[in-house]
């Protein structure tokens, strides 16, 4: 009977052999080809790896998927977004970084869309993204993820202002071409009213991504506990049941003083010549001219 199990024990660690991470992100990296410019600098050997993680590490749809990426960071150019050019989208504070963390000292994005102040799509979407791209090259070292914390207070499906397609334009961005920055994204007191929108959003959101999704409701004892599990609630402000002596106060201008101070930070990092803004203003702008080809 022994030996029967220990032939057992195996035959079945062969065949659940597990696959070699740190092959498939030199295969990966392979085969992408060489890269340049805003590309090589993108395709770090952390970034291979949530690529290959987002396709539970199939090389091909890997690479497919980032290619994609590239193709997209080429045209769109996230890197190259200034908050001059998005500032109006963020004056009612409807997404900001928040000043705390989470539990694991990941970075909070606020998101208040009951406070939507504006019609277009694109644009929403294009803020979403700097913010996105801010978070990113804010992280702590040796941490991938951020946190979305979404307050629905004053939201109603009428005023929001926000349609479905871009719901999915944000969704398809986020899944796309930021997979595995996402730890956990609450849904805080959201009104019955937004689930049957959500039923509809669901169809476009990866099993990956609906499982990270959590719905919390102030007098829940179970959503208290998940807020207490994942937030310090000394830390946490009192509109989400944490510390009664703290207040989400969005500050517009002092937020932006913030925003312009990681523009230089942003174009250091991606190697983009800054020049100042004559207008006095202090802010920085890139010169389209100088702007990168990534292909």
């Amino acid at each position: 009977m022994t030996s029967m199990l220990r032939r057992w024990r195996g035959q079945n660690q062969h065949e659940i052999e597990p696959l070699d991470h740190d092959k498939l992100i030199e295969d990966l990296r392979t085969a992408i080809g060489p890269l340049s410019g805003h590309a090589s600098k993108f395709c770090t050997d952390a970034c291979l790896r949530r690529y290959l993680e987002a396709r539970n590490w199939n090389l091909e749809k890997a690479r497919k998927m980032l290619v994609e990426t590239l193709e997209w960071r080429a045209n769109y150019k996230p890197e190259d977004i200034r908050w001059d050019e998005v500032a109006h989208e963020g004056e009612t504070g409807k997404v900001s970084r928040a000043n705390f963390v989470d539990r694991c000292g990941r970075p909070v994005l606020v998101m208040r869309p009951g406070k939507q102040n504006t019609k277009t799509g694109d644009g929403n979407v294009r803020h979403l993204v700097y913010l996105m791209e801010n978070a990113i090259l804010n992280l702590p070292e040796g941490q991938e993820q951020m946190t979305w914390l979404i307050d629905f207070t004053g939201y109603s499906i009428n005023a929001s202002n926000i349609q479905l397609k871009t719901s999915r334009d944000i969704v398809n961005v986020l899944q796309n071409h930021y997979p595995e920055r996402l730890a956990i994204i609450v849904l805080y007191n959201p009104p019955k009213m937004f689930q049957a929108f959500f039923k509809v959003l669901s169809y476009f959101i990866d099993p990956k991504t609906y499982l990270k999704i959590k719905f919390v409701y102030p007098n829940d004892k179970v959503s208290i506990e998940l807020m207490k599990s994942c937030f310090d609630t000394e830390n946490l402000p009192s509109e989400f049941g944490g510390n009664p002596n703290l207040n989400l106060n969005y500050d517009h201008e002092e937020f932006s003083k913030l925003m312009f101070e990681y523009d230089i930070k942003s174009a250091k990092f991606w190697d983009s010549k800054i020049e100042p803004d004559h207008n006095g203003n202090g802010h920085c702008v890139i010169p389209q001219a100088d702007k990168k080809d990534d292909k």
